[in-house]
């Protein structure tokens, strides 16, 4: 065995530290305080709006496939198969949901409270001090993205847990070089990916890092990235195959080309053309998601903007809406790069989490249009005026103050001088990538902290290193 300290690395003795269990006494305080937020306002929200208030326009595009799935066994969904959404959540939901919406939410919350512990874990593995994995657990318990998100029917929650799974083991493998270790991190990244298409690059990237961080390691400069890589493709080519082999379609979700298509390629048209964004998006035939699977190239807003395609399959739909994208972005780069900036903006400093201002204080006014139209400097306009809901004020101030303390300890945490390298750079380049996908994607009016979540308990973790902030000699 050897292990890595640097990326200077050389063979030296196993470390035992990796040798950290899964529970400790103290745990107990933040899984308890956890549980209580994340119950305290599912009664709530449940007692005063009902169970309409978990739900979301994307949680039928879920729910669809997975009851076809779980009762029919074939993931279809507007009687054709689902190229949208990958099996993992809606199979998930649909399990979950079948005593009622409140128990799938509560599923959820068990979800959410489980990453507090592996939150702790991860902690624990990079720093070595008990005080900062604790500190990490506390302020993921209240971290307010994780928190709202438990209670609401999506997927970030289960994609979490899966993605902590294998940074946990990746982590183990930077300490011990245990290629047992690594495999396991790989099969918990394919279940990520298979319940959000969102990191299905992420094993490429991370194979990458290996290599460099193993670079002076010949035993393994080659073998560790080989080792990640053969345990995550075959699952996604696997789910990439059937996609192929139903409809002709070669991608791993069709969601990369619709948000393509009706988000960044419409953005830079809004741009261009001087429109408002919901405009341009609405005109190309954006049909509701809230009632239907979400394959709007199926619908028949779509079709009526494209009548010609009404005897194409979806592979071909699909095919059009790529290509068709993929000429607007080309023939304007410096624009489409220039509007990925205010979404990364954003996503890293949106104050409020996703959704709990609609559902807290229902009648409060929502700003997307706003948003979307006149930018992030008109949404602060008006944030500040005195006739804006004074819950919606205060509400965004305090989470934005809380937000950006976060940032502070965490920029101070990463002073620290007693972390692994490696490890830092997992956490960092994992946190980068989810960042560099949310500029990447320029969404637009619907950039929301949801693309935030995988980056949180990064930022949990060194806002507690910044906390117990001293100086020590790298290892």
């Amino acid at each position: 065995m050897i292990s890595i300290m640097t990326l200077e690395s050389r063979p030296v003795a196993a470390d035992r530290s990796v040798e950290v269990g899964w529970w400790t006494p103290l745990l107990a305080g933040p899984v308890i305080a956890a549980a209580a937020v994340r119950l305290a306002l599912l009664i709530f929200l449940l007692a005063r709006i009902g169970a309409g208030a978990l739900l979301h326009a994307d949680t039928s595009s879920y729910l669809i496939p997975g009851h076809n799935l779980l009762f029919h066994g074939s993931f279809i969904a507007d009687g054709a198969p689902d190229l949208l959404r990958t099996p993992g959540y809606p199979l998930f939901l649909a399990i979950a949901i079948l005593p009622g919406v409140p128990a799938a939410a509560f599923a959820n919350v068990i979800l959410s409270v489980f990453s507090v512990i592996l939150v702790w874990r991860l902690g624990r593995l990079v720093f070595d001090d008990p005080g900062i994995a604790l500190g990490a657990a506390w302020i993921f318990a209240f971290e307010g993205n994780s928190v709202a998100l438990s209670i609401v029917l999506l997927s970030e929650t289960l994609f979490l847990v899966f993605l902590l799974l294998s940074l946990e083991r990746l982590t183990v493998f930077l300490r011990g070089c245990r290629l047992q270790a690594l495999a396991a991190a790989g099969l918990w990244l394919a279940a990520a990916t298979l319940v959000r298409p969102i990191s299905y690059y992420l094993p490429f990237a991370l194979a990458a890092g290996l290599f460099l961080v193993l670079a002076r390691v010949p035993g393994l400069r080659w073998k560790a990235p080989a080792v990640l890589l053969v345990s995550v493709l075959p699952w996604l080519g696997a789910w990439q195959m059937r996609n192929w082999i139903e409809t002709g379609y070669s991608g791993f979700s069709s969601i990369s080309d619709v948000n393509l298509y009706y988000l960044s390629a419409a953005n830079v048209t809004a741009s261009l053309e001087h429109r408002p964004a919901s405009d341009v998006i609405y005109g190309l035939g954006f049909g509701d998601f809230t009632h239907n699977s979400g394959q709007i190239y199926l619908e028949q807003p779509y079709l009526a903007q494209h009548p010609e395609q009404a005897g194409w399959n979806q592979a071909q739909r699909l095919a059009y809406l790529h290509s068709e994208a993929v000429h607007i972005i080309r023939a304007h780069p410096a624009l489409y790069l220039r509007l990925g900036l205010p979404d990364l903006l954003k996503t890293a400093f949106y104050p409020t989490p996703y959704g709990f201002t609609r559902s807290t204080t229902p009648r409060a006014p929502t700003y997307a249009r706003v948003i979307a139209d006149q930018g992030l400097a008109a949404w602060r306009l008006i944030l500040s005026r005195t006739q804006v809901h004074p819950w919606v004020f205060l509400e965004n101030a305090v989470f934005e103050l809380l937000l950006l303390g976060m940032y502070l300890f965490a920029a101070r945490g990463l002073m620290r001088g007693d972390a692994r390298t490696a490890c830092i750079y997992l956490l960092l380049g994992t946190a980068g990538y989810f960042f560099a996908i949310a500029a990447a994607s320029v969404m637009g009016p619907l950039t929301t902290t949801r693309l935030r979540m995988p980056v949180m308990p990064v930022v949990c973790i060194l806002a507690a290193a910044g906390f117990r902030h001293k100086k020590a000699t790298m290892r």
